[in-house]
């Protein structure tokens, strides 16, 4: 897997951006955002085969800066694999009046190999694409597909992929 994830992610969030946040109060003007704490379970994919599982928790601010909302995660892999990064998601649900969704998130962060598979170096960007439906108290159900990579700068560059369910409860 390339970069594809992270394109996306450029694509979407950049394109609702023009169309509607500078269009109004600024192109990065901060507004409220639901905050969620979300629980995600993964399989994780290495060289198109399955190797582990994978738990992430994750915790979206209450605050969206234009279509960017500031996200945090970290997770840890059954064969001792972990990471933790900072970065921001772009979601459909300003754009779109309905219960479903589109989300796509783009994270730095430190990996630590464990037992698991090195991926050249500790820094990794982890980019992701989901699709969803949300609640009407707020909870959120998805599921995504993600990559992480150190982006190129290291020789060893394999990356790799979760393949995730992923659910988030609004904070009120």
């Amino acid at each position: 897997m390339d970069g594809t994830l992270a394109i996306i992610f450029l694509i979407t969030s950049l394109t609702d951006m023009g169309f509607n946040d500078c269009r109004n109060d600024g192109c990065l003007a901060s507004e409220s955002a639901t905050a969620r704490v979300s629980l995600q379970l993964a399989d994780v994919e290495f060289q198109e085969a399955i190797i582990s599982e994978e738990i992430y928790v994750g915790y979206d601010m209450g605050r969206r800066y234009g279509p960017f909302q500031p996200t945090f995660g970290v997770s840890v892999a059954a064969n001792g694999a972990s990471w933790v990064g900072a970065g921001v998601k772009w979601s459909s649900t300003g754009v779109f009046d309905s219960p479903f969704f589109v989300e796509t998130s783009l994270m730095p962060g430190y990996y630590d190999a464990g037992d698991g598979p090195d991926l050249g170096g500790n820094l990794h960007f982890r980019s992701a694409f989901g699709i969803g439906y949300a609640f009407d108290n707020g909870a959120t159900i998805s599921v995504h597909y993600d990559h992480r990579s150190n982006g190129d700068t290291q020789d060893l560059n394999p990356g790799l992929e979760t393949i995730a369910l992923r659910y988030a409860i609004a904070l009120r």
